[in-house]
């Protein structure tokens, strides 16, 4: 017991002195960049912590560290070093779901400027306004473009390729309306046609597309729930087994049976959860 408690706690001041070290490396890049590569401002010394310091660093780590933290206090009560290993192996994947829930936002809110960026247009053009002017008035207005603006802008202004820049700004993920737009101003261009009537339905289409696409995560919300309950259910069949005094815990991690046990369990929620997130990820893409 004494053993496994002081390993533990190793492992978690080893990892503590880690972050802060990075954290200070980071912090000196910074002021070395904003000083341009010149002498540092003078600040408070690099072992000195302020609560905003503490803020930003938990604001940069963010919450997959707490699977670390609940793995070593799990440590802490079963003196077994395990907890520690399955909590620092379940940060990056963590991680990665964050990370993929920050795109999957961000790709909405590019999609749903687009579609106010193709309206804005249009309400410009009918406005009387000429093709270029247009754009340029609605770029300024709007956020459809994002970091492409600059590019589209150029080429709007000095008559460049405005299709192409709006062909490159619609690769980033959630702006693929604007490949309609491009569509519609090569059109206009070489036929004639009218920008505005163009816009307006591919307008209509791409809040068609996003009111289907929002109605679909509604459907499958419940689907998700019913896999973090199910994910939940080994945790919760501990706790009862503590309860009844049966000490699940100790026949887990300190036996060969209750290894073998906790492995191959391990491994088919891991594969449940992999094939159910399959599933879901298939039927938002249909």
């Amino acid at each position: 017991m004494g053993e496994m408690t002081v390993g533990a706690a190793v492992v978690c001041g080893g990892i503590l002195a880690w972050l802060l070290a990075e954290r200070q490396r980071e912090v000196r890049r910074a002021r070395l960049l904003l000083a341009g590569g010149g002498a540092m401002a003078a600040g408070p010394p690099s072992w000195e912590w302020t609560a905003g310091e503490l803020r930003r660093l938990r604001a940069h780590w963010r919450g997959e560290w707490w699977a670390l933290a609940a793995g070593i206090a799990l440590a802490l009560v079963a003196a077994s070093v395990i907890p520690v290993l399955a909590g620092a192996a379940g940060v990056p994947v963590l991680r990665r779901l964050r990370l993929a829930r920050k795109a999957a936002r961000v790709r909405r809110a590019r999609a749903d400027a687009v579609i106010a960026f193709c309206g804005t247009l249009a309400g410009e053009l009918r406005a009387g306004r000429q093709p270029g002017e247009a754009l340029l008035r609605a770029a300024r207005d709007s956020g459809g473009l994002g970091e492409a603006r600059a590019a589209v802008v150029a080429a709007a202004r000095f008559g460049g390729d405005v299709p192409g820049a709006l062909v490159t700004a619609a690769r980033r993920p959630g702006a693929e309306g604007l490949l309609g737009l491009a569509a519609c101003w090569r059109v206009a261009v070489d036929q004639g046609a009218g920008l505005a009537a163009g816009l307006g339905r591919l307008e209509t289409a791409l809040r068609a597309e996003r009111d289907q696409r929002a109605d679909l995560r509604a459907q499958l919300s419940g689907a998700r729930a019913t896999v973090v309950l199910l994910a939940a259910l080994p945790a919760l069949g501990l706790l009862l087994g503590s309860a009844m005094g049966a000490d699940p815990l100790r026949v887990l991690l300190h036996t060969g049976a209750g290894l073998g046990c906790l492995a191959a369990g391990a491994v088919f929620e891991g594969a449940g959860m992999w094939w159910a997130a399959r599933i879901v990820r298939g039927a938002e893409a249909v």
